[in-house]
Parts: C-alpha cells; structure tokens; sequence
C-alpha cells in the first residue's frame, strides 16, 4: 500500500498543500526569464486571426444545471479582466496573473470543478471553459504554449453538443496551474473576451497577417473495450497552409488520447484494442 500524500491526509492537510504551492508560484514569477503581459489597449488589433464562442450552459451528464447558471457568473466576472490584453514579442500571457483569485468575496459561486478525474463543486468552478477557449484560439497561431494542464486519462461525459475535439481542453486551478503561452515572434497579439447571455466568446487578433494559417484536425477516433472498461482514443492534428497557395507547409500531432469513460457507453461502438 503506497503511503498517502500530505494533501490527502485530511481538508486541513489540503489547504497547507495548496497554500505552499501558491507561494511557490509567487516566487517562481520573480524569476521569469520572459515578462508577463499585463498591458491593455482598448483599440482592438486590425487582423483577426481566428474566432470562436462556446456554449455556456450546456448539459454535462447529471451535473445540476444550477452550476451552469454559477458558471455563467464566474465566466462573465472573468472575461473582462482578460478582454483587450496585448501580448508583445517576448511576453507571457498568465491566466492567473490577469483574473486573480476567483473569491466568494470577488463575486464568484460555485461551479463545477474536476480534480483527480472527479467531479465536485468549488468558488469560481467552470473557469476551465474559458482557458480551453483561449487554448483552441492560440493553437491556430504561431504562439508557443509553454504551460497547459489537462484533465489527463478520463472522459467524463458524453458528446453532447461538442464542437472542438476531445482531447483539446485544459485544466486549471489558482494560481499553480495556470495556463500560459509566450509570444516568440515579432508580432503583437491581443486577445478580445467576452460574454452574451449564452455563448462565452473570444477572438485572436494581431498587428499583422502571417503567410500562413493553421487547422486542427481529429484522427483515428474510435473506442475500445479493455478489462477495467471503454476508452475513448484519438489523436489530434495540427497543419500549417500557405495562405496564398493553399499548400501544406507542416504537420504535427500535437495530441494522442486514451481515455478511460466515466459514463455510461450505451449507443458507443466498443471494439477490442487488437481491431483498432
């Protein structure tokens, strides 16, 4: 039996964890190499890149939609701390460093949280859902992400109204895991947030057209049944085209998934590992 770790030795042994972590974050950030961004402009950028919004009540399995409707306060309170943010050459956008902590004091419910693959409730719940958006908007760039968490080996639920891949979103949890990317060209960046009554929306915009655009794509999808239940598989794809001839100019698989289900496979087509 393998010995259990401080944080999981009680609620109090958590939060001393917790704590820790957060004060390692803070003394990391003092020796960055690359500074984070922090400057707005309320000009947006002439060249949008890519856009995209996401549905922001959207029914997850069983999970009480009252966490959506708390999901649709913490997303509005975020978006406005990110909206119009300038990523220079040689800067670091930081997640945390822009929407802070996500308090009851600061006017954030609770929302649905993931950890460990489990699910739960937590004071500002949901943010995931805004850093896959950003994700998903800075993976058609030539950006460089330099820090991106991911809830790792487990399909939590069903493809009810999924429109980006499986295997393309992130996970985060104030401040120590933070999504993050670095401007690595001599381009600027901003990124426009925002909220509606039902879509969480964000675009990607810059100081100038590249020769170039990116596509992400879904491969291989399909899923097995092993001995401890179905997994989802699939890899993820991501090509760079010349915008004037239309040529492929690179490929990388960016992503392999192997996921193990954590709802109920009816109406799946589970086929054994050796046939896939």
């Amino acid at each position: 039996m393998s010995r259990k770790l401080l944080c999981e030795l009680s609620p109090f042994t958590y939060q001393i964890s917790v704590q820790k972590e957060m004060i390692l974050r803070h003394l990391k950030d003092r020796r960055l190499e690359h500074p984070i961004a922090r400057e707005k402009s309320s000009e947006a950028l002439p060249v949008k890149l890519y856009q995209h919004s996401s549905l922001i009540r959207r029914r997850l399995g069983n999970v009480d939609m009252q966490l959506q409707e708390n999901k649709a306060v913490n997303l509005a309170l975020a978006a406005p701390k990110v909206d119009h943010i300038l990523i220079r050459p040689g800067e670091i956008f930081s997640f945390w460093t822009l929407v802070g902590n996500p308090t009851k004091k600061a006017g954030y419910q609770n929302g649905l949280v993931i950890s460990s693959g489990k699910i739960g409730q937590g004071i500002g719940g949901g943010m995931c859902q805004f850093t896959n958006l950003i994700h998903w908007m800075v993976l058609h760039s030539d950006l460089t992400i330099i820090e991106h968490h991911h809830h790792d080996g487990i399909d939590l639920f069903p493809d009810f109204g999924r429109v980006i891949p499986f295997g393309t979103g992130t996970s985060i949890l104030y401040n120590y895991l933070d999504y993050r990317f670095f401007n690595p060209t001599a381009m600027t960046y901003q990124l426009i947030t925002y909220t509606t009554q039902d879509y969480l929306c964000g675009e990607l915009r810059c100081d100038q057209r590249p020769p170039w655009k990116y596509h992400i794509q879904c491969r291989d999808e399909f899923f097995t049944k092993e001995p401890d239940g179905g997994y989802r598989n699939n890899k993820i794809f991501r090509t760079k085209i010349d915008t004037d001839t239309g040529n492929l100019i690179a490929e990388e698989l960016i992503r392999q998934n192997h996921a193990k289900i954590a709802y109920d496979p009816e109406g799946l087509t589970l086929v054994s590992p050796n046939n896939s």
